[in-house]
């Protein structure tokens, strides 16, 4: 995984409230085992029509916005626990997702791909709705260091919450195996000072 310490960019607002895993990646587009490619099938049946035409009323489709950021309604991820949902929103071009909730497994395959979801309340959600409405181009700035993320154009900072192993996963571009290797030594040592 590539390391995330800080991001500072725009955001595309999707204000859809309960959005399950297969209207994230379909289910047709889940033969494959790579995790390349699932980004262009992203929201496929509402980015587009039948005739495979990009419907311009989806927020994806739409000029206005862009960058890496996805704010979503409550509920994001539920549904099946297809990782693929995870895959197809990096492949894309995410970095984070802010949700006022986040379906339990989501959240976790997000966290293993790293994907950083973002919880935050209601009320700051709805503000970060209307400062992207008022400001496509507002900017956002994630510190995963601190733990904050910050609106300057509204003067929001909101504290978010992380699981300390998955943040530590993150910011040194760790997956599990990797964060294992990493710690072989002291594990060598525990198992010798066990064994003694």
């Amino acid at each position: 995984m590539k390391k995330f310490t800080r991001l500072q960019q725009t955001a595309i607002p999707l204000d859809i409230e309960n959005v399950d895993t297969d209207q994230i990646i379909p289910a047709r587009f889940l033969k494959a085992t790579d995790r390349k490619g699932f980004g262009e099938n992203l929201f496929r049946d509402w980015r587009y029509n039948g005739d495979q035409n990009p419907i311009d009323s989806f927020i994806l489709n739409n000029k206005n916005y862009s960058g890496p950021i996805l704010v979503a309604g409550n509920n994001f991820g539920c549904g099946s626990s297809r990782e693929h949902a995870a895959w197809a929103l990096t492949d894309f071009g995410f970095k984070v997702v802010i949700s006022s909730f986040f379906a339990d497994i989501f959240q976790g395959n997000a966290l293993n791909n790293g994907l950083l979801p973002i919880q935050v309340n209601p009320e700051q959600l709805t503000l970060i709705f209307k400062a992207i409405e008022s400001d496509p181009k507002c900017e956002f700035i994630v510190d995963l260091e601190k733990q904050t993320l910050q609106i300057a154009s509204i003067d929001l900072i909101i504290d978010f919450e992380i699981n300390g192993y998955k943040k530590i996963c993150l910011i040194n571009g760790y997956d599990d195996i990797d964060y294992l290797i990493n710690n072989k030594q002291k594990i060598i040592e525990f198992e010798n000072k066990r064994n003694a």
